[in-house]
């Protein structure tokens, strides 16, 4: 019982976590179908819960559905299927598993996260036409959006974000990220008090990539500020222009610099 009541005090203080993006951004509204894209780590499940939680206090009324994509390269095991579903049958979200190749259709290059990430998308795309949902919520966090700023700038020289609202084919579908302003850590708080049933990763790259080097950076400078993560994600919203140049070649946004010496 004490345990129960933990869980969900837990779960109703994430909630109003992620109410506070959803909020900002007017991610969910009125009438919406939320197609929510599982995966089944521990983002995507608490997001479930969340969205669901969340319905219990506002004044909107929305749908959500769920789709976990099981790559025939890198199955899930059975067992773990059936946990996944049992959970969000307790939540009362529908769930759709969709078997499908990791590799795009014809595609001929090295694997890559962007193509298992892109690959991923158009499933969901696919699945939300056909379900008639307008929105697809996925499970990226806060450091999410850090990391992928970092990411950016350091690997492909461009100042760029994860949005937390980015629509697609003029608007009809939209991806939303309900957890942007979620913190990592609150994340794992909450899978210690609410019974989330999070599957072994299965990816072939999970100890390999790029992001692992963004998050022991991450960990090093927020020994000297704690509020790193929040900073370099506020920073989308905080350009000052007079130091950045508007094109190439442009001296007019080129700042005064002191004389050498």
């Amino acid at each position: 019982m004490v345990a129960a009541t933990q869980a969900a005090r837990a779960l109703s203080a994430f909630a109003r976590k992620a109410g506070r993006g959803i909020h900002r951004f007017d991610m969910i509204r009125e009438g919406d179908h939320v197609l929510i894209g599982v995966s089944g780590g521990k983002d995507s499940l608490a997001l479930c819960a969340a969205l669901v939680e969340r319905k219990r206090w506002v004044q909107v009324n929305y749908a959500l559905s769920a789709a976990f994509i099981d790559w025939r390269q890198y199955p899930a095991a059975p067992e773990a299927l059936e946990a996944l579903r049992v959970f969000l049958d307790g939540l009362g979200i529908p769930l759709r598993i969709i078997p499908a190749h990791i590799h795009p259709p014809g595609y001929r290059k090295a694997f890559s996260c962007y193509i298992c990430s892109r690959n991923r998308k158009r499933i969901l795309f696919d699945e939300a036409k056909r379900l008639g949902a307008a929105k697809v919520a996925l499970g990226h966090h806060l450091d999410d959006v850090v990391e992928t700023t970092m990411l950016n700038l350091f690997f492909r020289g461009e100042f760029s974000t994860m949005m937390p609202v980015q629509s697609f084919f003029g608007g009809q579908l939209s991806i939303i990220r309900p957890l942007c302003e979620v913190e990592e850590r609150d994340v794992e708080r909450l899978a210690r008090r609410y019974p989330l049933p999070v599957m072994a990763g299965s990816c072939p790259r999970k100890h390999l990539n790029q992001r692992i080097l963004m998050k022991e950076i991450l960990r090093s400078l927020s020994r000297e500020s704690r509020q790193v993560r929040q900073n370099i994600y506020r920073a989308a919203w905080n350009i000052n222009a007079d130091y950045l140049p508007r094109a190439v070649g442009d001296g007019a946004a080129t700042p005064d610099l002191p004389p050498p010496g």
